[in-house]
C-alpha cells in the first residue's frame, strides 16, 4: 500500500508540473483586464450535417468528391457531428472557461442557393441555438460570416469569386447573418484568411474551385499569376460591401465591431544582407498588405503596385472611398514564421514557394545553413517559432497604427501520430506551445500593441481541409469511431490556467 501510495504522488506531482508548467511563468494576470481567452472552430470543420433539414451541396462537399483532393479521401460529410451535439461541445466550451467563441456560419446552411433561393429557417434555428446558448452562459460570440465554404451553385452558375456578381451574393448573405443574429453578436469576421483562400484555391489548386497552372499545379483550369488577384479584388470589395452596409443600417441599433482575418505568416531575413531584409519586407506587404492595406489606406500596397503593374486590379475613386476604413479589428491567424531570400536580381527564377504574383519575388525556407527554424510540427511549413507571433504583432502595429488586433487562430499539431491514442492525450508539447506564443504576445502587449484576445485553434480535432483527420490542432482528442470528445492534458491545462483551479482539483481532472 505504501508503495501504491508513493506511486500515486508521483504521478500527481508530475501531471501537476504539466499543468501548472513549471517551465514556463505565464499566467492569465500577465494579460490586461478585459483580455479574452477563447477557442475557434469553423462549420465545414465539424459540423456535419451533410444535406440535412435543408442544407446545400457546398464547394467543399464537392471537391471532397475529386480523386486525390482530400487526405485518405476522407470528407466532411459527418465530421465532428456537431450538427446534433453542439449543446454538448458548448457545455464543453464553457467547462473551459473561456471568456469567448469563435465559430462561423454555413453559407449552404441558411442560404442553400444564394440569393436565388429562399433563407432555410433550420439553418436560422440551429445558429440561434448556439448563439442563445453562448449568451445564456456568459460566452461572448465571434462569428465569422464566410470560412471557406460557399453553396456549390454559385460556383456552378458563375465561377463564384472569379466574378462580381459574388460581391452581391456575399452582401446578401452578410445581411441575413445581420438581420437574424447581429441582436447577440457584437464581433463579426467577414471573411477567414482572404489570403490563404486566394493562394490555395486558385494559385495551387489544392482548395476548391481547384484552379491552378503550371508549375503551380495541375489543374484543369486556372491562371495561377491572375486569378488569385482578381479573387482578392472581389473579396475586398464583398468585405467592404458589407461593411458599409452594417455601419448604415445596423451599427447604432446592434452596437456590434467588424473585423478581417488573415493568416499571418512572418517573413524574417535569410541574411543581414539589404536584398534579403527587403525580401522579407515585401513578402509581408504582398500578404498581409495585399489585404489590409486596401481595408485600411484605400489602395494595395506600393510595393505590389510597382512590380505587379497593370496585372493588378483597380480600385476606382469610390471604391478606395468605401473601403478605406473598412475594419475595427485585425484577426491574426498564425502558424508559420519563414526565412525569406529575393530572387528578383537573382540569376535563376523564383522557386514554387516565391510565387511571381502574390508573394513578391520571393523564395522561402524553413533551413538557414542546414539548421531549421523551429521544432518540427504536423505541417512541415509550420515550425514551432514563438518569436514569429510577436514579430507579426509588431508589425502590424508599426504600419497599421496600433488598429486593435486578436489573435483569432494559433495552434499546434503534432507530427503524424497516427492512432496512438494515449500520445495524443499526453500532448505536452501542445501546452509548452501555447505558453511559449502567449508569452511572446504579452511581450507585445507590454511594448505598446493593443492586442484584445487569443483564440486557440481548436476546439477539438476536426476536419483539416485537404488534409483530412490527419492533423489533430485540438484541446479534445475526437474518437472517428464513437465521435465521443475525449480531453487532452492541454484542455486539463488550459482549463486552469483560465479558472485558476486549485492543486487539488487539477489532481482530480488529471485522474477523473
Amino acid at each position: 500500500m505504501v508503495s501504491f501510495v508513493v506511486v500515486l504522488l508521483v504521478v500527481i506531482a508530475l501531471i501537476a508540473a504539466v499543468i501548472n508548467g513549471e517551465n514556463s511563468s505565464i499566467k492569465r494576470s500577465d494579460f490586461p483586464d478585459g483580455f479574452l481567452f477563447g477557442v475557434s472552430t469553423s462549420s465545414y470543420q465539424i459540423e456535419g450535417g451533410y444535406l440535412e433539414d435543408g442544407k446545400s451541396l457546398n464547394n467543399w462537399d464537392v471537391f471532397a468528391l475529386y480523386p486525390g483532393g482530400i487526405e485518405k479521401g476522407e470528407n466532411g460529410f459527418i465530421a465532428d457531428d456537431h450538427y446534433h451535439r453542439y449543446l454538448k461541445d458548448i457545455e464543453i466550451v464553457q467547462s473551459l472557461g473561456v471568456d469567448a467563441y469563435r465559430f462561423s456560419i454555413s453559407w449552404a446552411r441558411v442560404l442553400p442557393r444564394g440569393r436565388f433561393g429562399e433563407v432555410n429557417p433550420n439553418g436560422i434555428m440551429f445558429y440561434n441555438k448556439i448563439l442563445d446558448e453562448l449568451v445564456l452562459r456568459g460566452i461572448k460570440p465571434f462569428v465569422t460570416i464566410f470560412h471557406h465554404d460557399i453553396p456549390q451553385e454559385l460556383e456552378d452558375r458563375y465561377g463564384s469569386w472569379l466574378s462580381p456578381l459574388m460581391q452581391e451574393d456575399y452582401v446578401h448573405f452578410a445581411e441575413t447573418c445581420f438581420k437574424n443574429f447581429g441582436d447577440r453578436v457584437k464581433n463579426w469576421i467577414t471573411i477567414n484568411e482572404p489570403n490563404l483562400f486566394a493562394q490555395m484555391g486558385y494559385q495551387n489548386g489544392i482548395y476548391p474551385p481547384a484552379r491552378c497552372s503550371q508549375p503551380f499545379g495541375y489543374c484543369s483550369a486556372g491562371n495561377s499569376d491572375i486569378e488569385p488577384l482578381i479573387v482578392m479584388h472581389n473579396l475586398l470589395l464583398a468585405h467592404g460591401k458589407a461593411v458599409r452596409l452594417y455601419r448604415k443600417d445596423y451599427q447604432s441599433e446592434q452596437d456590434g465591431l467588424v473585423g478581417i482575418v488573415l493568416n499571418c505568416i512572418m517573413y524574417e531575413p535569410m541574411t543581414d544582407d539589404d536584398l534579403d531584409k527587403e525580401a522579407a519586407n515585401r513578402a509581408l506587404a504582398f500578404d498581409i498588405g495585399w489585404v489590409l492595406d486596401p481595408l485600411i489606406f484605400g489602395n494595395y500596397p506600393s510595393e505590389m503596385r510597382k512590380y505587379l503593374g497593370n496585372q493588378l486590379p483597380r480600385f476606382s475613386v469610390a471604391e478606395s472611398n468605401y473601403i478605406r476604413d473598412g475594419i475595427d479589428f485585425i484577426g491574426v491567424n498564425h502558424y508559420a514564421t519563414l526565412y525569406a531570400k529575393g530572387c528578383i536580381h537573382s540569376s535563376s527564377s523564383c522557386s514554387l514557394t516565391g510565387n511571381r504574383s502574390i508573394k513578391g519575388f520571393v523564395d522561402f525556407s524553413t533551413e538557414k545553413d542546414g539548421v531549421p527554424i523551429g521544432e518540427s510540427t504536423g505541417i512541415d511549413v509550420m515550425k514551432v517559432v514563438p518569436r514569429g507571433i510577436g514579430e507579426v504583432i509588431e508589425y502590424l502595429n508599426k504600419r497599421y497604427h496600433n488598429k486593435p488586433t486578436f489573435v483569432t487562430e494559433n495552434g499546434y499539431s503534432e507530427p503524424e501520430v497516427q492512432d496512438q491514442v494515449p500520445i495524443i492525450l499526453h500532448d505536452d508539447k501542445r501546452i509548452e506551445f501555447h505558453k511559449a506564443y502567449m508569452s511572446s504576445i504579452a511581450q507585445a502587449i507590454r511594448n505598446g500593441a493593443d492586442v484584445r484576445g487569443y483564440f486557440l485553434w481548436t476546439l477539438m480535432d476536426d476536419f483539416e481541409w485537404n488534409h483530412g483527420y490527419l492533423l489533430k490542432f485540438g484541446l479534445y482528442y475526437v474518437d472517428r469511431k464513437t465521435l465521443n470528445r475525449i480531453p487532452k492534458l492541454s484542455a486539463r491545462w488550459y482549463q486552469d490556467f483560465l479558472i485558476n483551479n486549485t492543486l487539488a482539483s487539477n489532481i482530480q481532472l488529471a485522474v477523473s
